[in-house]
């Protein structure tokens, strides 16, 4: 490293968020930005620690002490070069990764991990700003054939990398624009739409084909595609959602988060206007039921949306502050996390279960709950309902966030008679190949629903198993 004692001189110091009574107002992205200079210095933290266990945290395997190096000593170019060569989105990733490698960083064992995430951001950003990245098609094309089934970060990966080997490429996306997770998933205060745009314009101008309202299975039989390409990849995602099966619930004002979050960046994106969003948080008393990302990003919106209040409840303990003992470093670190979200005003509760919703026969006006304690019984988890806790939260809308469970089996993977695992997702060998000889599957269609870095990882690894395939069937 160009500074094996930078640690030891400068603190960690991240770019911050913009002031809140700001952010609420727009749907604008809420992190900030260092200036260059502050940023290398940032770099000059990462030191010489021996094992990169960063690396070994990385999902994509990004060589995070090589180009921190490279940034330090301000050779923005060669920094992104090192960075791309293992990922193909670090504007995404930069931005919405939960950061395993900073869990990981030796500095972390005293909480002053380097700032890798943002450090990956601002060399992208630059690349792009310096004009480093531009359109480099393949000098030559193979003459074979490959379709992917979903634009999200797992097809989108794939497709990137296939079209880099010469491979005509075509991405089929069921929606009006691609990006899928992307686009339509995560809130523009997280990630601007500009920045998946400009990565996917990036793509057709190097070869890839984009063809959206396509949905294969539906309006596009399956055997159109396995007769017209060499190759397909599944890459649909985890789009059958988890549902809460309980008195009142298919009461109006009870929604899949899912189905609000896409709304609301359909609006931002001018694809759908304000008086046509039927799902809108204005005045209401907002109820979100799931304590993960995609519940935070639930009430971030609805603080938007001018809620009159939002709470959010989840079933599982409360995590705590700091790492327990059974949760070591490097290891992630199971903590409480609170996003900006959060900061910008809910009520969190822990240890909730939610039993029933109450209205009038048709509108939700609460949802009745009850505390519930938790214990290990014979290395099982066992949820105990606590006695005389039950109570009603008043509510008028319920967001229900509460993950997937697979990926929407009609249609498609039906078409294909593509086989299944015990959890109902698409089962793969160990060269991500389906049961139908030509057909190969990567992301959450396989794994179920994950990370965008897992996505990526995974599209990544089925596109080098379609090049070896593909250059061995000729």
């Amino acid at each position: 490293m160009g500074d094996t004692t930078g640690f030891l001189k400068i603190k960690r110091k991240e770019a911050g968020n913009r002031p809140l009574n700001e952010r609420i107002c727009d749907f604008s992205e809420v992190e900030q930005v260092l200036n260059s200079e502050d940023r290398m210095l940032q770099a000059s933290r990462c030191m010489d620690c021996g094992i990169p266990f960063c690396h070994w945290s990385c999902p994509v395997d990004n060589l995070i002490p090589e180009w921190n190096d490279l940034l330090y000593k301000g050779d923005w170019r060669a920094a992104y070069e090192r960075l791309s060569a293992t990922n193909n989105f670090p504007e995404f990733t930069g931005r919405i990764c939960p950061a395993s490698c900073e869990h990981a960083c030796v500095l972390n064992l005293n909480q002053e991990p380097v700032t890798i995430r943002e450090n990956e951001v601002a060399i992208t950003e630059k690349a792009f700003a310096e004009g480093y990245i531009k359109p480099v098609p393949p000098k030559k094309r193979t003459g074979k054939s490959v379709a992917i089934i979903g634009s999200g970060p797992a097809g989108m990966a794939a497709g990137d990398l296939l079209n880099k080997a010469g491979h005509d490429v075509t991405i089929f996306e069921k929606d009006e624009k691609a990006g899928g997770l992307l686009r339509f998933g995560i809130p523009d205060f997280k990630l601007s739409k500009a920045v998946v745009e400009r990565r996917l314009n990036l793509m057709e101008k190097e070869g890839v084909k984009i063809r959206t309202g396509a949905h294969i299975g539906k309006n596009i039989p399956g055997s159109e595609i396995t007769g017209n390409f060499d190759a397909i990849c599944v890459a649909t995602g985890s789009g059958h959602p988890r549902r809460l099966n309980v008195e009142g619930s298919e009461f109006d004002g009870i929604h899949l988060a899912m189905d609000y979050l896409s709304a609301q960046n359909r609006v931002n994106s001018g694809l759908l206007s304000p008086g046509e969003n039927r799902i809108v948080a204005y005045g209401k008393m907002v109820l979100v039921i799931g304590g993960g990302d995609t519940g935070s990003d639930c009430v971030g919106t609805a603080i938007r949306q001018r809620a009159k209040s939002v709470t959010q409840i989840e079933i599982l303990p409360k995590p705590p502050l700091f790492r327990t003992p059974e949760n070591p470093w490097p290891y992630f670190g199971k903590v409480l996390k609170t996003s900006t979200s959060h900061e910008e005003g809910c009520e969190r509760m822990w240890n909730i279960s939610t039993l029933r919703f109450v209205g009038d026969g048709r509108i939700t006006r609460g949802a009745e709950i009850e505390e519930v304690s938790w214990e290990t019984v014979s290395g099982k988890y066992i949820m105990k309902p606590v006695p005389g806790t039950r109570r009603v939260i008043e509510t008028d809308m319920v967001l229900l966030a509460l993950g997937f469970e697979h990926p929407v089996l009609d249609g498609l993977l039906t078409e294909l008679g593509l086989e299944l695992d015990g959890r109902k997702n698409v089962k793969v060998n160990s060269s991500m190949t389906t049961n139908h000889p030509k057909v190969f599957a990567a992301g959450d269609t396989v794994t179920g629903a994950s990370l965008v870095v897992n996505a990526i990882a995974s599209g990544r690894k089925t596109a080098k198993a379609i090049d070896n395939y593909l250059r061995n069937n000729t």
